[in-house]
């Protein structure tokens, strides 16, 4: 029986705007690529212009170079790989230097992505808690809050500084230059670092991250994101009175903020996310060993986080967990990652069967009574265990094509073509040379299978 696929050469994602044409008495589409200085267009985070969407064109020189391919482990879940190599692809061109790119896809970049991802799951879940409450709270018919509410609230705000800490974990690993990230460091002279180097390479970490971030929590709450992403990686001077960033009490900053957060003199001032390693609780401290050795002890909290971060994203449904739009099916998702309600009816899932958190709302699991001194009378056993992680860097290739972007986008709007399904099988047909042998294929394969199933 013949069977017909559809060439990848053809578009999937149509981007531009529906209006309606009042002469013709229709809808009328019209495309991106007439629109390239409208606000759709783009969007500002910390002064850098990213690309919110692309045109055709854009799309088939990035499905076809840069995307993640279909032979890869896990293609059929969205991952954190498939989210950095999108924002990678909308960033500014000041961005595209070898050395940038190289460093968004070092190991310790991706777990700090990794640990803010988890991170902005729960502070979202908070951020809407509060406001809820301020709601309850306020008019005439405002509710009295109880003890049991508050001991609530300040175990929420422990789980908060708890994922805070994780995230602090793996940023200290980066500004502490561990291992081969010395070499990203800018240096003129000896011991003597360049300051503007560094800081506008700081400028475009924290523009990415809070970009793939943003995309990953399903493209809400911008502000709120860009907001506290400003605060954790520098501090509340650096961030900025805009009538979209949203204002919180003194109560309720201590909820969000936690109680490691202080402000200080602008001179001494530190980051939030140091003063969260400055004085750890100790029954916290099993958390800076998350995924370089296995937990042992009794105590429930440390392990929910030990699972939620070391499980891959693929397999988060397992655990009834959900980090935004991590480990979702990939057929659910266009292009630029925009969920597709169409196909998102025909998953038949329900209240019953909905292991990504589609149809059931993520919400904030109502703590027991005594979960405090729980966790403080909780005891740690000596470790025996460690957990080694399975991490491919990219090839020199793939950071020369990133380096080259604007070059081949030039190029393919200037008529130069891309390779189809058609053509490739063709120029196969057509080579001489033999590849591979049959043996050193078969080793191949089992050498990718051993690797795989250690994940």
């Amino acid at each position: 029986m013949l069977r017909l696929h559809v060439d990848d050469y053809s578009p999937k994602y149509y981007s531009g705007k529906w209006s309606w044409d009042w002469k013709k008495d229709a809808l009328h589409f019209e495309p991106h690529n007439d629109l390239s200085d409208a606000k759709e267009r783009y969007i500002t985070t910390n002064s850098f212009k990213f690309l919110r969407t692309m045109n055709q064109e854009e799309e088939l020189v990035f499905r076809h170079v840069f995307a993640r391919a279909d032979t890869t482990y896990d293609t059929n879940s969205v991952v954190l790989n498939d989210i950095r190599d999108l924002v990678l692809f909308f960033m500014p061109s000041e961005f595209l230097s070898y050395k940038f790119v190289e460093f968004m896809h070092h190991r310790a970049v991706y777990h700090l992505l990794h640990s803010l991802t988890i991170y902005f799951e729960y502070y979202l879940r908070m951020v809407e808690f509060v406001m809820i409450r301020r709601d309850e709270l306020s008019g005439q018919m405002g509710q009295i809050q109880s003890e049991q509410t508050n001991d609530m609230k300040r175990v929420f705000s422990v789980y908060l500084s708890q994922y805070r800490m994780l995230v602090a974990r793996n940023y200290s690993i980066i500004v502490k230059a561990e291992g081969d990230l010395g070499k990203f460091y800018h240096m003129k002279v000896v011991n003597i670092s360049a300051t503007i180097w560094e800081k506008n390479f700081h400028e475009q970490l924290l523009a990415c991250s809070t970009q793939i971030v943003w995309i990953a929590m399903h493209r809400r709450a911008y502000n709120i994101i860009e907001m506290e992403m400003n605060r954790l990686f520098r501090s509340d001077y650096f961030v900025t009175a805009r009538t979209e960033y949203p204002t919180f009490s003194p109560v309720e900053r201590s909820l969000l903020y936690g109680r490691s957060s202080k402000n200080m003199n602008y001179r001494k001032q530190v980051s939030p996310l140091i003063q969260e390693l400055e004085n750890p609780k100790e029954e916290d401290l099993p958390i800076l060993w998350i995924e370089e050795r296995k937990y042992r002890g009794t105590n429930i909290r440390i392990m929910e986080i030990e699972l939620e971060y070391i499980v891959p994203p693929p397999q988060l449904r397992l655990i009834d967990v959900a980090h935004g739009i991590l480990g979702h099916p990939r057929k659910l998702y266009n292009t630029i990652l925009e969920l597709d309600w169409s196909a998102v009816r025909y998953c038949n899932l329900s209240m019953k069967h909905d292991p990504y958190f589609m149809v059931r709302q993520p919400r904030l699991k109502i703590p027991k009574i005594d979960e405090m001194k729980r966790h403080q009378m909780a005891e740690t056993y000596e470790t025996f265990y460690k957990i080694n992680e399975i991490y491919d860097l990219p090839s020199h290739a793939i950071y020369l094509k990133w380096v080259k972007r604007d070059k081949l986008l030039e190029n393919y709007r200037a008529g130069g073509l891309l390779t189809s399904n058609y053509l490739r099988a063709e120029n196969e047909l057509n080579r001489t040379s033999l590849g591979p042998s049959v043996d050193q294929i078969i080793s191949n394969y089992r050498k990718a299978m051993v690797k795989h199933r250690k994940r």
